[in-house]
């Protein structure tokens, strides 16, 4: 990366940081924390949330009648998205392993912990499930192919890509052939050398 890169991205660092501040002190406006991966409210608030349940017989009569019909079409993604996530598990255990490359930790990317929100009723509650599941397989998959693109292409595009992975920023530039061949084997050994991230206690 070139100096100015790396001052953007050393900014892009303190923000994040700033936002998890943000994040945080809103967290005990609404009066939870996390402990040991647990989420824990104050007193009187689970009951508060509960109040604030919606029954099921209201919530069905105040939808739309389209939303009551695609959601078939919608919930039938639930099975390539499990075929993707066994599919994508057996790819790093036998190709990750094969090359050196620290597996990507399953349950650092797929949380269901929305389902335990009491303000929520059955039918909030199994679609938040979903849309954690489905939501945090992209996820997971996205980083087994970013991990498997460093080890094999780690190369910008020419065109611009829209939210790339985390990885992809570091990697060369398109049309460097002499930074391809000169610095593929770091690429490949820093990845091998990487600790599986751990799970952020804080999200």
């Amino acid at each position: 990366m070139t100096i100015r890169m790396e001052e953007i991205a050393s900014e892009i660092v303190r923000l994040q940081g700033e936002l998890d501040r943000e994040i945080e002190a809103r967290r005990k406006v609404l009066g939870w924390e996390v402990r040991k991966r647990i989420v824990a409210f104050e007193k009187g608030i689970a009951l508060d949330h509960r109040r604030l349940r919606l029954g099921v017989a209201s919530f069905l009569r105040r939808s739309a009648l389209l939303t009551i019909l695609t959601a078939p079409v919608i919930y039938s993604l639930i099975i390539p998205m499990a075929l993707l996530d066994a599919w994508a598990s057996l790819y790093q255990a036998v190709c990750f392993r094969a090359y050196g490359i620290p597996r990507v930790r399953r349950s650092a990317y797929i949380s269901l912990d929305r389902r335990h929100l009491k303000y929520l009723n059955w039918i909030e509650a199994l679609n938040c499930l979903y849309c954690s599941y489905a939501n945090g397989v992209v996820a997971y998959v996205r980083e087994i192919g970013s991990r498997t693109e460093q080890y094999w292409c780690p190369i910008k595009h020419a065109l611009r890509v829209s939210d790339p992975h985390r990885r992809y920023h570091e990697f060369l530039e398109y049309g460097d052939a002499e930074g391809y061949r000169a610095r593929l084997d770091a690429f490949r050994s820093a990845l091998q050398a990487e600790d599986t991230p751990k799970t952020d206690t804080r999200a």
